[in-house]
């Protein structure tokens, strides 16, 4: 019987060493994982859509862009607000704010329908009904050129 004892607890010691070797296991530190941006994994922000867009309207509308530096008291500041479809057609303008100049107003919207079909927003900008709604600046200097609040020059600081 002693020698079934012994055996027995040679056996419960084996057990008891297995169990705490298993109990100690060792967790390796996670690995790093890259952390990219949103926009760097699933296309272009919003932003970049935005310059875009300008880019399209002073290419369809060059003799309205005003290069240079935007005078210090703006004739007018017009902001538009449009919805573009899937495939960068405008579906919906509207002058949004504005100080009453109603040429600007109708210059700003003017140039954005010339401008259209404006690049093909990146699908993830896309609401529900794939469309994308923005707004925009239109600076406008006495001359009735402009530059776009996305892209525009630093203002004149002096009234000449």
């Amino acid at each position: 019987m002693t020698a079934s004892i012994g055996k027995y607890a040679k056996q419960l010691g084996t057990a008891l060493i297995a169990i705490t070797v298993a109990a100690c296991t060792i967790t390796p530190p996670p690995k790093s994982v890259e952390s990219r941006p949103p926009a760097a994994v699933s296309g272009a922000t919003l932003d970049q859509y935005k310059a875009r867009v300008a880019a399209r309207i002073f290419e369809r509308n060059p003799s309205l862009v005003l290069k240079g530096t935007p005078q210090a008291m703006l004739r007018s500041f017009v902001v538009v607000s449009f919805t573009v479809d899937r495939t960068g057609h405008v579906v919906e303008s509207s002058v949004y704010r504005t100080n009453g100049d109603d040429e600007a107003e109708a210059t700003a919207l003017a140039s954005l329908r010339r401008a259209s079909p404006l690049p093909a927003p990146p699908a993830r900008l896309l609401n529900g009904n794939g469309r994308l709604e923005l707004f925009e600046g239109w600076m406008f200097n006495d001359n009735g050129q402009f530059q776009l609040q996305t892209s525009h020059s630093p203002q004149a600081t002096t009234i000449d």
